[in-house]
């Protein structure tokens, strides 16, 4: 189980940041006071926009980050007072964190499990496993910078899991992916799921969302606005499937006339992209 309870993180900003955001705070608050249980044998997502706080929100609980305030539980174990004992349950997989280029999947597969701790005949099992679900054998030699997109990010999950941990944490699992190693990533994100384990993932793709997790919490301005299950969601705001569901959540929390026209650009980019996934369709 994993639980966040009033997870609060503050940056302090150069004059350079500052100038770059055009903002006059010395100070920036990626995450407020954001709580939720994501539990064992369920897919629990944090949906939002970018700049939401939906990955600084997963580094934390990753122990990548400190938070400014409040506390998360990993398995029981406080992620800043027990770190180690944390981070030896996880792990979180994000496109920012790149296998080297120089090195193969069977390379990098046996060192990683090595740095767990792991048996070699762990390791042996572990990779035939792994290698042969996400169809990486043929390619276990070959240097990473000679991999297809898609099979350096089934490279990552592969080595990313070498330990096979109690609690998966992906950051935008699919983002940049083409048709097939999506589904392949998200056949197992379901498989990973009826083994128990507590699946975390974020994603800004509504069908996506709505297909994969059986509890969703949105994310907006670093709050935490709305967590409940699809039903519950779409209950909550009288609307009939998840795109409308957060733009409703989204238009009760925007403030100011600067987060009117991001909504209003967000809304256009999202039909331009479902336009887009149509003409591919055809």
């Amino acid at each position: 189980m994993v639980e966040v309870n009033g997870l609060t993180k503050i940056y302090k900003l150069s004059g350079k940041q500052k100038k770059e955001m055009n903002i006059k705070d010395s100070k920036k608050i990626a995450v407020d006071n954001v709580s939720f249980t994501a539990n064992e044998g369920e897919i629990f997502g944090l949906l939002g926009p970018n700049g939401a706080g939906k990955t600084t929100t997963l580094r934390v609980i990753s122990t990548l980050l400190k938070p400014t305030a409040g506390e998360v539980l990993v398995e029981g174990h406080d992620t800043v007072k027990e770190a180690e004992l944390a981070r030896a349950d996880i792990c979180f997989l994000t496109n920012e964190l790149k296998l080297d280029p120089k090195f193969t999947p069977r390379y990098l597969f046996r060192m990683f499990g090595r740095l767990h701790g792991l048996s070699e005949e762990v390791i042996d099992a572990r990779q035939e496993e792994l290698f042969n679900i996400f169809g990486i054998v043929d390619f276990q030699d070959k240097k990473i910078e000679e991999l297809s997109t898609g099979m350096k990010q089934k490279a990552s999950i592969a080595v990313s899991l070498v330990h096979d941990p109690k609690v998966v944490i992906f950051d935008e699992p699919t983002n940049g992916l083409d048709i097939i190693t999506a589904r392949a990533v998200t056949d197992y994100l379901f498989e990973l799921k009826r083994k128990g384990k507590v699946v975390i993932v974020s994603t800004h793709i509504m069908s996506e969302a709505q297909k994969l997790c059986d509890r969703i919490g949105m994310i907006i301005g670093g709050r935490n606005v709305i967590t409940g299950t699809l039903s519950e969601i779409l209950e909550a705001t009288n609307t009939t499937d998840l795109e409308d569901a957060f733009f409703a959540v989204y238009r009760t929390t925007v403030t100011n006339e600067d987060e009117l026209r991001e909504l209003n650009d967000l809304d256009k980019q999202i039909k331009l992209h479902e336009s887009a996934d149509d003409g591919e369709a055809m």
